[in-house]
């Protein structure tokens, strides 16, 4: 056996959702620069789930779906209200909410291509609403219910704050959305498919995946970039604040990807959005610092920046608190999930990989009484 650590470079199984290829991200063939500047979230998800772009008829369709199913059960918001708010994390909070909710949901146990489906408008219906109530909650605030005349990007930051968008505020949200809903086999996305690949059920599988993707290595790291932006301050202190974290051999978080070689073609757009977004808050300082900081990293280690870098200035700049940025990255991630789980329930096999055993050989088994 040859053993393959991380499984990088690994190929584990075919998939139609989506692509990276010479550092080009594609949805179903569909480049991520074109979707990112053109494409509702809501478009993206139809495509992830039926591999084409849908007509008027089918968004609407889809969009109402979503809409009508974006209320929570009351348990939930009573759950929530149980929690030590002020230890918990968002990130553990939403991965017990989507186990709970599996408990309300009739067809959480029914295998069948219609009630998995039906399952996955559920779950990306609830997932943004579950979000934001915690994130109320936790404030000592109620929910805010969701609406059903606007669109999903808009809808979450308006249960978020009580307070509907600007469009620049949306456009952001919807592009952040768009660019993170999907990206191959990642971490989350294996561990949902290893999931479901035993036949176990689609609320099984989402629980699994927020699990990984609650890792720093993966989700977090969008966190983590906003809690160093924030410890270094102003501008003035980038050039002392990073070459002491390079010269300590200390991670750059937001710097480089396993599957990019020359970069992250998702971070450009986010770029634009973070120089946007802090003008127009008058924090110009956040955008000023993550360039100063791309520069020396760049030029010092040959990183450039991936998607969690400039999310994070993107996300603070629209008034979300830093630790919910990782479930606002699952609430995107969520589609993709769904599509992976879908396609593997159609042609299923068992994930179960080998491992190359390198403990002990040919001991023999002393009685107790006979041990040092």
């Amino acid at each position: 056996m040859t053993v393959t650590r991380g499984l990088e470079g690994v190929v584990a199984t075919t998939s139609t959702i989506s692509s990276i290829i010479d550092d080009t991200l594609t949805y179903v063939g569909y480049n991520i620069d074109d979707l990112a500047e053109h494409a509702t979230f809501e478009e993206v998800v139809y495509l992830l789930w039926h591999r084409k772009l849908p007509n008027k008829e089918e968004l609407e369709a889809l969009t109402k779906q979503l809409a009508e199913n974006a209320d929570i059960p009351q348990q939930i918001i009573d759950h929530f209200k149980m929690y030590p708010l002020d230890k918990v994390h968002p990130m553990a909070a939403l991965r017990t909410a989507i186990s709970f909710l599996g408990l309300y949901d009739e067809e959480a146990e029914a295998m069948n291509p219609e009630a998995n489906y039906r399952k996955a408008i559920r779950l990306q219906a609830k997932v943004s609403t579950i979000v934001a109530a915690f994130s109320r909650i936790r404030k000592g605030l109620e929910p805010v219910p969701p609406r059903k005349d606007l669109s999903f990007a808009a809808n979450f930051l308006y249960m978020l704050t009580g307070k509907e968008p600007d469009p620049i505020a949306e456009e952001a949200f919807n592009k952040a959305l768009v660019l993170h809903a999907d990206h191959e086999l990642n971490a989350s996305t294996f561990t949902a498919r290893v999931c479901v690949a035993t036949l176990s059920d689609v609320y099984s599988g989402i629980t699994a995946a927020i699990g990984a993707l609650k890792g720093p290595l993966h989700g977090g790291a969008n966190e983590a970039v906003m809690k160093m932006l924030t410890e270094i301050g102003t501008l003035q202190n980038v050039e002392t604040y990073i070459h002491n974290k390079l010269n300590n051999k200390e991670k750059i978080m937001g710097f480089g990807h396993r599957v990019y070689r020359h970069g992250d073609p998702r971070a450009k757009h986010l770029k634009k959005m973070s120089e946007k977004l802090t003008k127009l808050t008058g924090e110009p300082h956040w955008y000023d610092m993550s360039v100063k900081i791309e520069e020396i990293v760049t030029s010092t280690k040959g990183l450039p920046p991936n998607v969690d870098f400039y999310s994070a200035s993107v996300y603070h700049s629209l008034g979300i608190d830093h630790d919910l940025f990782t479930p606002i990255f699952a609430i995107s991630r969520m589609s993709g999930w769904l599509a992976h789980i879908l396609e593997q329930y159609e042609n299923n096999r068992l994930i179960r990989p080998r491992a190359e055993y390198t403990g002990p050989m040919r001991q023999v088994y002393v009685p107790l009484e006979e041990r040092a």
